[in-house]
């Protein structure tokens, strides 16, 4: 399901944003953050949504994502074999 605004979207919900990075003159323009969703903060870029990914909290700020949607859960994590 599209988000159209978080301020409805409860704290706990799995999403995925893909929103834009600083203008550095080469390399990727895009990138996506997947994870648990768990509030809006403010800070010096405005209004930001965080999201826990594996690797951590990712702060984005809402005037740079361009897509967000809820994302079904995670599959449970396949055991490696011997």
């Amino acid at each position: 399901m599209t988000i159209r605004s978080f301020d409805d979207l409860p704290a706990g919900e799995r999403i995925v944003v893909r929103y834009r990075l600083r203008a550095s003159g080469h390399g990727p323009t895009l990138s996506d953050a997947l994870g648990t969703f768990t509030g809006i903060e403010t800070d010096d870029d405005g209004a930001v949504v965080v999201i826990e990914t594996r690797s951590g909290a990712v702060k984005v700020p809402l005037a740079d994502i361009t897509h967000a949607k809820q994302v079904p859960p995670a599959p449970p994590r396949r055991r490696r074999g011997p």
